[in-house]
């Protein structure tokens, strides 16, 4: 599990959430949808997968109430999309207290500094369309986060958490902004806050036997029951939906 300062670590083992399948749609585009219903601004970040494509150069700002779509790269692209928040600087250089990938506007394939709420997908469209979509919490929460799918056939849930956790967080968790006394700005995970090896399913605790729940990955978990709260968990919420034309990626409600 990453440490604060190191780059969100490859959970896309552990979210098939749901499962897009089961029918063919020549010449038909995945379009992916950022929304911003915050009532403050943020700049969303996303990170491929290694040999996948950037798209939007990575990262982007984003006002409040406003929306950006783009194309899903053709065939197959796996990755993660999260906010970042608090963001100071410019085109060149910026500085974000929550979700920052190395003081940049366009992050360009680099991981975003945790605690953050993390959107994953692997999405193969095109010829066949068979993708699956989720929400983790494993890495901790800076942001409400839902993902939506549109136009899709079968059941499509919306899965994501959004509940507002900065104002529940429990206080081994919080993560303060700096030189604001008593802000939260991020919920850290109980692997970041403590960085115990039961807690960051690692060495002996490196398998769905033996990583379990904890204190507080439950608390995640019973606030987003949809959501990846710890490695190895399997949420409830699965089921099968084909070829949505559009998935919404939507920050805060």
């Amino acid at each position: 599990m990453a440490s604060p300062s190191s780059s969100f670590p490859l959970l896309l083992a552990f979210f098939a959430v749901v499962s897009l399948s089961e029918a063919t749609f020549p010449g038909r585009g995945l379009t992916l949808t950022l929304v911003n219903n915050c009532p403050y601004p943020i700049w969303p970040a996303i990170q491929p997968n290694a040999g996948h494509l950037v798209p939007e150069r990575g990262g982007f700002f984003l006002p409040s109430l406003s929306h950006r779509s783009f194309p899903a790269p053709y065939h197959h692209w796996s990755g993660r999309i999260w906010a970042r928040t608090g963001c100071v600087g410019d085109h060149h250089h910026l500085t974000c207290l929550t979700g920052d990938c190395g003081g940049k506007l366009e992050c360009n394939g680099a991981g975003g500094k945790t605690p953050a709420t993390l959107a994953q997908f692997s999405l193969h469209h095109g010829h066949k369309d068979f993708s699956s979509y989720g929400v983790s919490l494993v890495d901790g929460f800076n942001i409400p986060l839902t993902i939506t799918p549109h136009e899709g056939h079968g059941v499509c849930p919306v899965v994501g958490c959004q509940a507002n956790l900065l104002k529940t967080c429990p206080s081994e968790l919080q993560l303060h902004a700096p030189h604001h006394y008593g802000q939260v700005i991020a919920c850290k995970s109980g692997c970041e806050a403590f960085n115990k090896d039961q807690l960051c399913c690692r060495g002996h605790y490196n398998s769905p036997h033996t990583c379990k729940p904890s204190s507080f990955s439950l608390f995640f978990k019973h606030a987003c029951p949809s959501a990846f709260t710890y490695a190895h968990d399997t949420p409830s919420l699965m089921h099968e939906c084909a070829a949505p034309r559009e998935l919404k990626v939507i920050f805060c409600h």
